[in-house]
């Protein structure tokens, strides 16, 4: 069942809509033009250097590349894999420490929607989440067990997780820790766990990558660790300010449907801690309070930062769907039921998300709740999987139950797969306005843009598999050339290359666009 529900949740209709945004499309044509170089060192886009990320997603990607050819759904192969790596190792680690509920445990992290999204998206977020729980869990092992091959484990999950997006991989899990030591009052903990051998597999796998770029590319360091750690976290540089309260309902969202389940678990942990705080050993349960303190950290850290993304949150979900896995099990052991308000409450944020996926394609194509018989259909039926979720957890102990989360789960995937992705793709997505543009053009020329949003700039970089010129920018091309403009622009494009031909040749209407033929440049 873990298998079947995985490789549809991960992997099923890869490729039904196009990449969409600018991080999509830049690195799938990243991991591309280094492929061509037979580069293994240097992220490059357009042939220059691109030094934001480290290269694990790309070295991955590069592996899909040579064996499945270039595409978009290759390209989302790596994040699909690592999330089913990730289940996998929570599938053992529950076997371990949470008995009876490995399946149900690693089912719950794969279905939370924040795993399902970026495990469908062609970016690092994945790697990273994948390889820092990894690390995560393995130390935990360690700490409980004292073998010292999961402190070794836990020593290269951080420095394939430091590869996949940079030192915020070991600075988390080191807060983690050090709080984790202060609470259980055991600081000698910390100098256990600092174990020079796991030190060196450390610097093993990540020195040889980070000492060769930069002594290709001198300006490695200030461009990714000065500019694309320090004053991304510090300053607005990127343009991606949120307000402080950001990361609360962005967590809360990527932990649906377990949303509930993970806040009461946590209440739960904090109120017992709390209470025993005057205890210095204390008898909280372990496994909780680390799961809790992993839950906190990256939500406050990244909290605190300028630069928001909601993919920075993706490390802290596996541990708020454990922590609701650990509060299922101790219901479980006691052969009771949660409270009646969890219940309820668990039912509907489980059932919601039927209604907006099954209006996916309006949401999309027009903004807006379309009140009327498609809406009263879609609420009625999340009303119905609500309702019938509440009777069955009310009626039945245990976790057979709750399995029946996974029914609205499998509903809201496959609506959004099968009813949202044309309108995903026709709209979000550069890969038909590639299409329209192949149709257009008989021989292959240059091409440029004009007043389009920079998604459509990467977009089209991917799917042309060109350098994409643009127009206040760049230096307009000389040549005959292409040019993709908003809708309406072709007096304010006259105006820019005065005294060439420019003759209009269709429009997208989906993405408000027009396509015109620039004459070469008599000088």
């Amino acid at each position: 069942m873990l298998a079947g529900f995985c490789a549809f949740l991960f992997f099923y209709g890869l490729a039904n809509f196009g990449l969409i945004g600018a991080d999509e499309p830049r690195y799938a044509q990243i991991a591309r033009e280094m492929l061509v170089r037979h580069d293994w060192v240097t992220p490059v886009l357009g042939g220059q250097p691109w030094l934001e990320k480290p290269p694990l997603y790309y070295w991955q990607t590069m592996v899909a590349y040579s064996v499945f050819g270039v595409s978009d759904w290759a390209a989302r192969l790596p994040s699909a894999l690592d999330a089913a790596l990730m289940v996998l190792a929570i599938w053992l680690f529950c076997g371990r420490y949470l008995p009876s509920l490995e399946s149900d445990g690693a089912l719950m992290t794969a279905s939370a929607a924040g795993m399902i999204g970026f495990a469908r998206a062609a970016s690092p977020d994945m790697p990273l989440a994948a390889t820092f729980t990894i690390a995560m869990l393995a130390w935990y092992v360690w700490y409980e067990s004292g073998t010292k091959w999961t402190l070794a484990v836990s020593y290269v999950g951080l420095g394939l997780a430091t590869l996949a997006k940079g030192p915020v991989a070991p600075f988390l899990a080191a807060v983690v820790i050090v709080i984790y030591a202060a609470v259980k009052n055991d600081y000698t903990l910390l100098w256990r766990t600092l174990w020079v051998p796991g030190g060196l597999l450390y610097l093993l796998v990540t020195l040889p990558w980070f000492v060769e770029v930069e002594m290709r590319n001198p300006r490695f360091f200030h461009i990714f660790i000065l500019e694309h750690n320090f004053a991304r976290f510090s300053t607005n540089l990127y343009h991606h300010i949120q307000p402080f309260w950001y990361f609360i309902p962005v967590t809360l969202l990527a932990l649906v449907p377990w949303t509930v389940l993970a806040c009461a678990s946590l209440g739960q942990t904090v109120r017992t801690w709390w209470s025993q705080r005057e205890s210095l050993a204390g008898s909280e349960p372990a496994l909780n309070t680390f799961l809790g303190i992993w839950l906190l950290v990256p939500i406050i850290f990244f909290s605190v930062s300028r630069s928001k993304l909601p993919g920075y949150i993706l490390p802290a979900v596996p541990a708020g769907a454990l922590l609701a896995a650990a509060y299922v099990r101790q219901f479980m052991s006691n052969d009771e039921r949660p409270p009646l308000t969890v219940i309820i409450l668990h039912s509907i944020t489980a059932a919601v998300p039927v209604a907006p996926a099954l209006m996916i394609q309006y949401l999309v194509l027009q903004h807006r709740i379309p009140w009327g018989k498609a809406s009263a259909i879609s609420c009625a039926l999340a009303a119905v999987l609500a309702i019938a979720l509440v009777l069955t957890l009310h009626s039945r102990v245990g976790i057979g139950g709750l399995r029946f989360t996974l029914v609205p789960v499998a509903l809201s995937v496959a609506a959004v797969l099968r009813l949202g992705s044309p309108a995903l793709d026709s709209t979000l997505s550069a890969r038909p306005v590639a299409g329209e543009i192949r149709q257009i053009e008989k021989d292959r020329l240059p091409l440029a843009i004009f007043g389009v949003p920079r998604e459509l700039e990467f977009g089209l970089m991917f799917y042309m598999d060109q350098k994409i010129e643009q127009y206040g920018v760049d230096q307009i091309p000389s040549g005959e050339h292409l040019l993709v403009a908003a809708g309406g622009s072709q007096v304010e494009i006259a105006k820019r290359v005065p005294g060439r031909r420019v003759s209009y040749l269709a429009s997208y209407a989906s993405q408000g666009l027009d396509f015109y033929w620039v004459a070469p440049s008599r000088h």
